[in-house]
Order: structure tokens, then C-alpha cells, then sequence
């Protein structure tokens, strides 16, 4: 027998800007967003049946038509509006997840209405709607982190391979991609639960000794989860971006751990989830 499998569809890359004229300077939302929903579909793909379907035109202009009145805050909670829409528009509809990224623009200087765009950095939620519940992990994603000294690597096993010296003091460099979940069983402010996780994420970042990226990722998610309770867990993917001591003692010249070159490709990847155990 052939089946249908799980499947999803709808609406990527949906490109969205608002301007909140209220305030003084004004603020500008800057949003991707996409729309994907799962459900009893097999008919459309088996039979060529789009009775169920909407269409993913409908879902980009959804977004922009709820904009106005709901996008006032965080972009969890627009997440949340976007998914019971769509989760109430059918009985086909079992879950949505709404995937929505938001690009930073900062005002210049004193100016009320000009703005530079902040690519540092983007924050991102990802909201899943279902009948069973709902789930929301928040996140950032290529936020550049160095660390210039207490960085080290050292204690790794060698073999014929093996080239790299071990050292007490590097440069540690990446560009951070994290996401969290949110216990949604506590009641969560996600504006300012947001804030306080990158706040902390920074503060540890910057104060503690690192002995390898692993022990970083243990380090740094111990201290979100301590600091945080609607925080069930964090995922983090830190690319290890190498800065290797230039020799210049073909020149005659001592380098001390002054320059470097600086390298993207290829790196190392380190990933874990730091999270709450049940004992």
C-alpha cells in the first residue's frame, strides 16, 4: 500500500515592515515571517483536492492585514495570534508554526524618523499552535561574541594527525545562534523575558574563564536556567572561529599574542542543549 506521509505547506519569506508613528523616535518592526501548516492534507496531494486548502496567498496577506492591531509587542505573542488563526480555520488543521525573524533598525542619533539598519544580530521566535497545546522557543542568531584572553584549549588527545598546540590563552571568536524554550505552564512576559536571557547570556559570557566551547555552553546555559525559571532549556551552536598568531620571526619580530589572522572557513561547530532533568 502508498500513503501520504507526514507533510506540511504555506508560506515562506513573508516580508514584513511597521512603522509605529506614536512614539518619539518612531519604531520600526522588521519581520520575515513564515507560515507552515500540518493537518489532515493527504487528499490535495492523492487526489488532487484543494477543498482544505488555503492558500498560501491568503496566509501572506493574513499576516499583513493582523499586523496592524496585534503586532504591538513581542513577536511571540503576533506567533501566537498568527497560529490560533489559522489553527481555528479548519478541522483539517491540527498544528501551525509560525517562524518569525526580527532585523533591528536603530534611530541616528536624535533624529525621530532616520534609522540605521543593526545586523548584528537577529531575534527570532519560532510559535507552534496545536490542538494538544501550544510551544514557543525564543532565540537569537549571529550575534558576533569575542573573548581576548581566559580562553583556552588544551588536554586533547594527540596522534599522528594532530598538529594543534595546546594553549592556556586564545582568542575565543563566534557568531552565536540560540534558541530556548519557554515553560509555558508559568506565565511569561516575552518582551522582557528576552531582554534578561541575552542580558545574562552577555554577562556570563564576558566574566567566566573558558576552557574549551563545550565548557562554555555548559557555563553559559547553567547560568540562564538558574536565573530564569520560565526558561525549560537552551540550545546553542557556536561556531569556533579561529584567530591564529601570525609567525613573524621570519622577520626578526616577536609577536606576543598581538596579531592575528583571522579565520571563517573551515571551523569547528559545537552544539548542546543545556536543560532541566526531571531528577
Amino acid at each position: 500500500m502508498i500513503e501520504v506521509g507526514q507533510n506540511a505547506y504555506g508560506k515562506s519569506a513573508i516580508r514584513l515592515v511597521k512603522v509605529v508613528r506614536g512614539e518619539s523616535p518612531h519604531r520600526v518592526r522588521d519581520l520575515t515571517i513564515a507560515i507552515a501548516l500540518e493537518g489532515d492534507f493527504a487528499a490535495s496531494y492523492r487526489d488532487g483536492d484543494n477543498s482544505a486548502v488555503i492558500a498560501t496567498d491568503t496566509m501572506k496577506n493574513t499576516a499583513y492585514a493582523l499586523a496592524g492591531e496585534y503586532l504591538t509587542g513581542a513577536i511571540e505573542d503576533f506567533g501566537i495570534v498568527l497560529g490560533r488563526h489559522f489553527l481555528a480555520a479548519g478541522d483539517e488543521v491540527d498544528r501551525v508554526r509560525v517562524t518569525i525573524a526580527e532585523h533591528a533598525w536603530r534611530p541616528i542619533g536624535d533624529a525621530r524618523d532616520a534609522f540605521t539598519r543593526d545586523g548584528s544580530e537577529t531575534r527570532t521566535a519560532v510559535v507552534v499552535v496545536g490542538r494538544d497545546g501550544t510551544a514557543i522557543r525564543a532565540g537569537l542568531d549571529g550575534l558576533s561574541v569575542m573573548k581576548t584572553t581566559r580562553s583556552a584549549f588544551s588536554g586533547f588527545p594527540r596522534d599522528r594527525f594532530t598538529t594543534l598546540t595546546e594553549t592556556e590563552d586564545r582568542i575565543m571568536a563566534t557568531k552565536v545562534t540560540v534558541s530556548w524554550a519557554y515553560d509555558l505552564a508559568v506565565e511569561v512576559d516575552f518582551e522582557r523575558s528576552y531582554g534578561a536571557v541575552r542580558a545574562t547570556f552577555l554577562e556570563v559570557m564576558a566574566d567566566h574563564h573558558s576552557v574549551s566551547v563545550q565548557a562554555s555552553i555548559w557555563i553559559v546555559g547553567k547560568a540562564v536556567l538558574e536565573r530564569h525559571a520560565e526558561v525549560a532549556e537552551i540550545a546553542m551552536s557556536l561556531p569556533n572561529l579561529h584567530h591564529w598568531t601570525v609567525d613573524l620571526r621570519p622577520f626578526g619580530i616577536e609577536n606576543d599574542r598581538a596579531v592575528y589572522v583571522s579565520t571563517t572557513e573551515p571551523h569547528g561547530l559545537i552544539e548542546a542543549t543545556i536543560r532541566r532533568s526531571d531528577g
